[in-house]
């Protein structure tokens, strides 16, 4: 085997997508920016116990591990960045009020969480900590549309966008007063996410009638707005059932424009969630572009429990469904000493322009620039003209 052949799952970016990911990152930068976001750059590696705390715990088999030669503690690799950024507000801003903050950088997996990805993701994120509200769930969800809008999917043309909502209170109000150990709740959520009515039916055999029946309604409680109706007659009369139907009507009431959907079955990271979490899905895109939700508990391990919504999204994997970007527009330029030719070139590039250079015996090369335009020399001055 080749010395240089890369690890499963690790790839090189090359020219044309490397300059479509930094485009696309400094947009989504930019699109939360315009929400008031503020921009935060946690370290890749932290010690061990910080990045697998609390929360954090579920990521211990994706988290790459390694000893510091400085300290003799153990390092890890981040696989995801919201454990950093709730340490960053419980223990270096530490504000009362509502801290929004956003992030984009790599996270490293030790496999990839579905076929065919990658396990060097370029994770962007934006969260709000200190408001418990809707309002606050309703501007992720927001934003999280216009991101992919910023980047050309769910706008005008382009490709179906579906926001597809749960609630995880909704299980945990069934499971609330089941005795059963964590072994046999696993084998629970397993049976609800795999939609195996059968499965369900052997694994809650010893469960009170209310909670068996609401766990077995769950698996045919997906679909359009009809669902949370239906689900208010199948489930169990609970505050906290009754609580998180509410709100889901009322978060889907404000996604102005939007198709939206509901599996209240979905279990994906339901140890993670306290509230309402969602999935974005579009044509073109084998899983979700974004999941986030409400992660009130995120931030306890760090001595601040203080409510906590956000989500993020893989920039490559969205890059990946997008269309290729054609090559870029450049200036090409001749190789000389000429009077005047240098300050020229530097005029053009300080007003945004791509001037190549072409080196001696290099002429009819091809790079990721197209050069359809060139300067030329006439009458002692440098002008651009097509070619």
């Amino acid at each position: 085997m080749s010395a240089w052949v890369l690890p499963d799952h690790i790839a090189d970016v090359l020219p044309s997508e490397a300059r479509h990911i930094e485009e696309l990152r400094r947009q989504l930068l930019d699109t939360a920016r315009g929400y008031g976001y503020e921009l935060v750059m946690p370290p890749l590696l932290e010690h061990l116990e910080s990045l697998l705390s609390g929360t954090g715990e579920a990521l211990d088999l994706q988290t790459f591990k390694l000893v510091d030669q400085l300290s003799g503690r153990s390092l890890g690799l981040r696989a995801d960045t919201t454990p950093q950024v709730a340490r960053i507000d419980a223990h270096l801003l530490n504000r009362r009020g509502v801290t929004r903050l956003c992030y984009c950088g790599p996270v490293v997996h030790t496999r990839p969480d579905r076929p065919h990805a990658t396990r060097e993701p370029l994770q962007f994120g934006a969260e709000i900590y200190g408001h418990a509200g809707l309002e606050a769930d309703t501007e992720t969800l927001r934003l999280a549309l216009d991101c992919l809008r910023a980047a050309g999917v769910g706008g005008s043309g382009s490709a179906t966008v579906i926001v597809d909502l749960a609630h995880a209170r909704i299980v945990r109000a069934l499971l609330a007063d089941v005795p059963a150990d964590a072994a046999a709740l696993a084998r629970v959520h397993a049976a609800l996410a795999a939609k195996d009515a059968s499965a369900l039916r052997e694994f809650t055999a010893d469960f009170s009638a209310p909670s068996r029946e609401g766990l077995l309604a769950l698996v045919q409680l997906y679909g359009d707005a009809a669902v949370l109706d239906e689900a208010g007659r199948a489930l169990p009369a609970m505050a906290a059932i009754g609580e998180a139907l509410a709100d889901l009507k009322r978060l889907a009431a404000r996604l102005e424009g939007a198709r939206v959907s509901f599996d209240l079955a979905d279990l994906r990271g339901y140890a993670y969630y306290s509230g309402m979490r969602f999935g974005i899905y579009a044509d073109g895109a084998s899983d979700a572009l974004v999941r986030g939700g409400r992660y009130d508990e995120v931030g306890a391990v760090f001595g601040r429990n203080r409510p906590a919504v956000g989500f993020s999204l893989d920039v490559r994997e969205l890059v990946g469904v997008l269309p290729a970007q054609p090559l870029r527009a450049a200036i090409r330029a001749p190789w000389s000493d000429a009077a005047g030719l240098a300050q020229t070139i530097s005029a053009l590039r300080s007003q945004g322009e791509t001037v190549v250079c072409v080196l001696p015996g290099h002429d009819s090369e091809i790079d990721e620039f197209h050069c359809d335009r060139e300067l030329v020399e006439s009458n002692g001055q440098w002008r651009v003209q097509a070619i």
